[in-house]
Parts: structure tokens; C-alpha cells; sequence
């Protein structure tokens, strides 16, 4: 994944940061062909900082209810 507005170099020291930067951007800005890590998906999408109705679609895919988060 290509991006010239962040120092990936940097992020990847602290691997939550990462994980939850490069999920948002997967969501954001697409898949480019990828899969989203369903493991990462389930632990980080509270902490996502994604667009509620993305979040919430997310969270019915996966869990198959509405979300307990805002």
C-alpha cells in the first residue's frame, strides 16, 4: 500500500497504531484487490475511526446484530 502523507517507517514501530492506520485506510480508501484480516477487523473496530455507517455494517456482517458501540 502506497502512501505519501504518512511515515509508514515510523508507524510500524508501534504495531497497534499500524494495525488500526492501515485498517482505516483499507476501509477508506479500498482493498486494491486484499482482504480485510477478520481477526484485526474484530479486535480494533471499536477503535476504528471509520464512518459510523461503515462501522455499523462492519459490525453486521461480522456479528450479525447492531453495535453496542458510538
Amino acid at each position: 500500500m502506497y502512501n505519501w502523507s504518512t511515515n509508514t517507517k515510523r508507524l510500524k514501530k508501534d504495531k497497534e497504531k499500524y494495525d488500526i492506520w492501515k485498517l482505516e485506510q483499507q476501509i477508506n480508501f479500498g482493498l486494491k484487490e486484499k482482504k480485510l484480516d477478520l481477526k484485526k477487523v474484530k479486535k480494533y473496530l471499536p477503535k476504528l475511526k471509520i464512518d459510523f455507517f461503515k462501522k455499523q455494517f462492519l459490525n453486521l456482517i461480522i456479528y450479525g446484530k447492531k453495535p453496542s458501540f458510538k
